[in-house]
């Protein structure tokens, strides 16, 4: 049976705050997902002083500091935190991952015990970035918005070059607006992208619900990744398009029935429908009373439930056969 890896992205609706980071935690494993992810950075590594919040960033934040530097600088995890959550993680049965956003976490990620190196959208275009994921981590999943297929096959190339094995990718089909709107998902890029480079594919979810992850794993995708907060209400650049606890169970609960719904592409009659068989399908039967030694014929004869009978398949086999005693109305035949 199909079961999709669900993600559950913290990413950085912890606020900075450890307490809330557990009590995501434990929203997570209420919900059942199969890890919970951070985000590790160091924002002087990541961001320019210039840089500017995007746009997304600045509608979902109350204050009017547009500073993206200053942003993140309230947002970083230190390694102490880094290992308590770890630790906290481990202590209630969830595996945890974490998104390093530049050289520096890539290698403090790598120290923690870490196999999955996930790879975010922005960069995929940085092949430092991409030689050092590919040879701290065995495990490569990696994001792709705002990519095109060129862009996914030229950072897939350099993963591959040093030292990833195709078949430990998993490409994750994207879109970085927050939330996404229904009309730019375009979530057959999807399969488009597991076909075009043979590999494993999924889905990181941005949108504003639980629909459109569903409907990727009815597609084919092995990974669900959805951000979730305690309360979107909460300030924070991505708090307004995650899902609350009872959303992310509810979405784990109908991807849980899916991945169920899906079997195994065997068309068979399966054990739950096997009796209904004879009740709903029809047999042969007397249409009128047939005498012994009448020919069947399509005046005396029809077809009616139950089907513990002949098959109406036999119907021209029928046909033009001597009745061998009589029949009452309503009568299966027997030959």
């Amino acid at each position: 049976m199909k079961r999709t890896l669900i993600i559950a992205e913290a990413g950085v609706n912890h606020n900075g705050d450890i307490n809330l980071a557990k009590k995501l935690i434990d929203a997570a494993v209420e919900a059942g997902v199969d890890y919970v992810k951070f985000q590790t950075f160091k924002a002087s590594k990541l961001v320019s002083k210039d840089a500017q919040k995007a746009t997304y960033q600045k509608v979902n934040m109350q204050d009017t500091d547009n500073s993206q530097l200053s942003m993140l600088k309230k947002l970083e995890l230190t390694n102490d935190m880094h290992d308590e959550i770890i630790n906290y993680c481990s202590s209630k049965g969830i595996k945890f991952l974490s998104t390093p956003f530049d050289l520096e976490s890539i290698v403090l990620l790598q120290s923690k015990g870490l196999e999955i190196g996930k790879i975010p959208s922005g960069e995929i275009t940085n092949l430092p970035y991409l030689r050092a994921m590919a040879q701290a981590f065995p495990f490569i999943i990696i994001s792709t918005g705002m990519a095109n297929l060129n862009e996914i096959g030229d950072a897939l190339n350099v993963l591959y070059r040093f030292g990833t094995k195709r078949e430990n990718v998993t490409v994750l089909h994207c879109n970085t607006e927050y939330p996404t709107p229904m009309h730019d998902v375009n979530l057959l890029a999807m399969n488009a992208i597991g076909k075009e480079f043979d590999v494993k594919f999924g889905y990181s979810d941005h949108t504003m619900g639980i629909e459109v992850p569903i409907a990727a794993v009815a597609l084919g995708a092995t990974i669900i990744e959805k951000h979730f907060t305690l309360d979107k209400n909460m300030d924070g650049p991505d708090h307004i398009a995650s899902l609350e606890p009872n959303e992310l169970l509810s979405m784990v609960l109908a991807i849980r029935n899916i991945d169920l719904a899906l079997g195994n592409s065997i068309k068979i009659a399966t054990s739950s429908e096997i009796a209904n068989k004879d009740i709903v399908r029809k047999s042969i039967v007397a249409k009128t009373n047939i005498k012994s030694g009448d020919i069947f014929s399509e005046n005396n004869l029809t077809t009616k439930r139950p089907g513990s009978g002949i098959s109406p398949m036999n119907w021209d086999n029928v046909i033009g056969k001597v009745a061998m005693r009589d029949f009452v109305e309503d009568e299966i035949i027997i030959l």
